[in-house]
């Protein structure tokens, strides 16, 4: 389900059930992420889709990306996996205008 910026942020805030998922490359991770972020990167193909069955299936997942494309996408996939509450983020993170923290350096 595709969700504005306001009605995905202010969703999350009352989730008690959430995770955020960023499918962004890494190198976009490092330019800034929505707090609490987890990453798995779309691009990395069947990476993509083993790191998403290591997920928790009965946790809603608030899913975004640079523009909202490939976000999308990712909640598609994840439907079909058995993720049943997958938000994706209307614009993504370039229109983003809430919390933003720099990942830690590993």
């Amino acid at each position: 389900m595709n969700l504005t910026q306001h009605d995905w942020a202010a969703q999350l805030e009352a989730d008690t059930n959430a995770v955020i998922l960023d499918v962004r490359t890494e190198e976009e991770w490092k330019d800034g992420i929505i707090p609490g972020a987890l990453l798995n990167d779309i691009y990395k193909g069947q990476g993509f889709i083993y790191r998403l069955e290591e997920l928790d299936k009965s946790k809603n997942y608030y899913v975004y990306c640079k523009a909202g494309g490939r976000s999308a996408q990712a909640c598609s996939i994840m439907n079909q996996l058995g993720f049943k509450y997958t938000y994706n983020l209307d614009g993504g993170f370039m229109n983003w205008n809430g919390e933003v923290l720099l990942p830690e350096k590993d």
